[in-house]
């Protein structure tokens, strides 16, 4: 074998090895670039999130909440419509990174998910016919139909009450549509979600009557074990409500300033 040959050989040879190794695990798996966090929530839940009839986007406080939350954490918000009872589900799976949906933060779901600090503090309440004037306290709907949205608080209240027939339907506005149909006595869901649908027109057939019921708290979730993920959405959260961000969010879906 000729000298030339044996160089060339090895030139060969050197350049493989050069080809494997950028070929190794050390390199990049992807380009670099924005990330995206997949935001779960049921968006038939305004004025939370819902679809705009128009122009079809996910629109709503819960997601104007983490686009901006997203901005802050330079990362893109993609919101993916996931039925409520579905969400925690999901998260678990992997299938989103994070729940904004106005899910109460609770004793039950705590144990399966980390929330942030409250953002929303809300309260069950009921909305019934505009010509019912039998029901006018929770207590009242011992023995009465009433329609909910199903995994929801409503939902599990309702359960509570003595010899209450409960519907639970998939969104709030069928459950509402039960109720103007005459299937039911009574909604009960989140007062801000009985008002929003009162001023959207609600107020033709239904209104809102009663006190209202266990104070609640909204809160973003992340999996237990993303830790990291729920401090950065924390310090998001507090930069929001300093710089004043939040407070816009709030008065442009409620009418006014957060308390």
């Amino acid at each position: 074998m000729s000298k030339k040959w044996i160089v060339f050989a090895s030139l060969v040879m050197f350049v493989l090895a050069i080809g494997l190794a950028g070929c190794g695990s050390n390199q990049p798996a992807q380009p670099a670039g924005a990330k995206v966090l997949k935001v779960g929530a049921e968006a038939t839940f305004p004025p939370f999130e819902f679809q705009d009839e128009k122009s079809k986007e996910y629109v709503g406080f819960d997601v104007d909440m983490m686009k901006a939350i997203g901005k802050q954490m330079g990362v893109e918000v993609q919101i993916v419509n996931t039925a409520f009872d579905g969400l925690i589900p999901a998260l678990e799976g992997g299938q989103i990174d994070v729940i904004a949906s106005a899910m109460t933060i609770t004793d039950e779901r705590a144990k399966k998910v980390n929330f942030s600090k409250p953002y929303y503090q809300a309260g069950l309440s009921m909305v019934v016919k505009a010509d019912n004037d039998t029901v006018k306290t929770f207590k009242d709907l011992e023995g009465k139909r009433i329609a909910v949205q199903i995994g929801t608080t409503g939902a599990a209240q309702a359960r509570k009450i003595k010899d209450a027939k409960v519907r639970e339907f998939n969104s709030a506005s069928e459950a509402y549509l039960e109720l103007k149909a005459g299937g039911a006595d009574a909604v009960v869901n989140d007062l801000p979600v009985n008002q929003y649908f009162l001023t959207k027109g609600g107020d033709k057939d239904a209104k809102l009557v009663g006190e209202i019921l266990d104070a609640e708290e909204y809160g973003i979730a992340v999996t237990k074990k993303n830790t990291e993920l729920a401090g950065k959405i924390n310090k998001a959260l507090d930069e929001l409500k300093q710089n004043g961000e939040y407070a816009k969010i709030y008065e442009k879906w409620f009418g006014k300033q957060p308390q």
